[in-house]
């Protein structure tokens, strides 16, 4: 029994470079060229959620001190209010 389904599926831009691959041999079929890419697409999408990982134990385990909302609100506060004033200025 088969263990998956054809299914069809319209590749607009793609279809000539599924269609150069098959063309240099590299790839017997559609399906295997569609396997293909699917297994990259894991493998990226993998590899992007280990760096996430990654960074967010590194901002866990990071021993600086927090900042507190009321001290970043008044850093943005003051930035935007110091930007304001030079487009003031250029105007």
């Amino acid at each position: 029994m088969r263990s998956s389904k054809p299914i069809t599926v319209t590749l607009g831009s793609q279809q000539k470079s599924l269609e150069g691959r098959l063309q240099s041999g590299a790839y017997s079929s559609a399906s295997e060229v569609i396997r293909a890419a699917l297994r990259a697409l894991d493998r990226e999408e993998n590899a992007i959620d280990e760096i996430m990982r990654l960074k967010i134990r590194e901002a866990i385990d990071d021993p600086g001190s927090d900042i507190d909302a009321d001290t970043v609100f008044e850093r943005l506060e003051h930035l935007h209010a110091e930007r304001m004033k030079a487009e003031d200025g250029r105007a």
